[in-house]
């Protein structure tokens, strides 16, 4: 089969591998989509990496069970089967993995398609069955491609801050977890207000549902989100997506006295104000990625409403295009982008 590798310092190759075996409790997907995240990057430029360093990358991965091990029981997987991955697996045993967090093991943690498992930038992908998760019947591919990372990331922030649909949430960064929010949130019932300096991507929040959109290189959007809201004190949730310090301060900022600003952008660092957070009763929190089940419920709520997560993608591309996809990628000269499979 075919594979992308990142080789660090921004190189990445394409490479043949056998194809995969399962072993007793492990099946093999044929890919059908396999989405390009912002994180990717951070792999791309990374330091150098060589031999059992290497992973296959791609951790959006979304296809159909090819071959399943011969422990797996048939509630857990079948040949055929249209399916999602939770991109984790640790030891089965602690408290994390057993609620549905392996991300947090501490004791096995293996992350699938850029930390050290491969992923499903490949023809086929090898993993536990139990990292499997149903793709509903109505959602395609490269929906189920989204979901498996930055829509189910933002479904999971929504759920962190507890949106109703009596409030105003501001996001900050229309980027594809932002507009994630933005689509999701408002499918919640929530007013939302998207902020953004690039006016393709507020048109694009605008057809996922945005009541107001805020280019702030225009105008403050603190300021902006004040006039907006009422009393003029500010939304009662903002999330922010950009990771820039100081969007984080204006997210920060732009909520309500006992409001919540959510951070899920990452890296960097946070400028927490003694007085916006202690004087004005704030709650900053922060949310990463997404446990099994909210996977699972977040494709469930897409599909049971209809959404159209899979116009996050701005470009397809074949896997012997990933040199020239990436290099769009790393160069903004694209949005999101998805690698499609026969």
């Amino acid at each position: 089969m075919k594979a992308v590798v990142f080789q660090g310092e921004g190189r990445l190759e394409i490479r043949d591998y056998p194809d995969p075996v399962p072993g007793p409790d492990e099946v093999v997907i044929r890919i059908k989509a396999s989405g390009m995240c912002g994180s990717d990057l951070h792999h791309l430029h990374g330091p150098i990496r060589t031999g059992s360093e290497l992973v296959i990358e791609g951790h959006e991965p979304c296809g159909v069970v090819e071959i399943v091990g011969d422990a797996v029981r048939p509630s857990e997987a079948k040949v055929g089967d249209r399916v999602m991955v939770h991109h984790y697996d640790g030891c089965r045993t602690c408290q994390y993995c057993r609620s549905g967090w392996t991300q947090y093991c501490p004791n096995a943690r293996i992350v699938y398609g850029g930390l050290n498992g491969d992923g499903g930038h490949a023809d086929f992908m090898k993993v536990p069955a139990h990292t499997l998760i149903k793709l509903p019947d109505s959602l395609s591919f490269k929906t189920g491609a989204a979901i498996s990372c930055g829509t189910g990331t933002a479904f999971a922030a929504i759920k962190r801050v507890d949106l109703s649909a009596d409030e105003t949430v501001a996001v900050f960064g229309q980027g594809p977890v932002g507009l994630s929010v933005t689509l999701l949130a408002k499918a919640f019932g929530a007013r939302v207000i998207a902020v953004d300096v690039e006016p393709s991507r507020l048109d694009m929040a605008k057809q996922f549902g945005a009541d107001h959109v805020v280019d702030s290189r225009e105008q403050d959007p603190v300021e902006a989100i004040r006039e907006l809201t009422r009393r003029g004190e500010g939304a009662d949730k903002t999330v922010e997506c950009s990771a820039i310090p100081a969007v984080r301060r204006q997210a920060i900022q732009a909520a309500r006295p006992w409001g919540t600003a959510c951070m899920v952008g990452v890296f960097g660092k946070i400028d927490l104000d003694s007085e916006e957070l202690i004087h004005l009763h704030k709650t900053v929190l922060g949310s990463l990625t997404f446990s099994k089940n909210q996977q699972e419920d977040c494709a469930q709520f897409v599909a049971e409403r209809g959404l159209d997560v899979e116009s996050l993608f701005t470009d397809e591309f074949r896997l012997a295009e990933a040199e020239k996809a990436y290099e769009l990628f790393d160069q903004r000269k694209i949005g999101k982008g998805v690698f499609i499979f026969d």
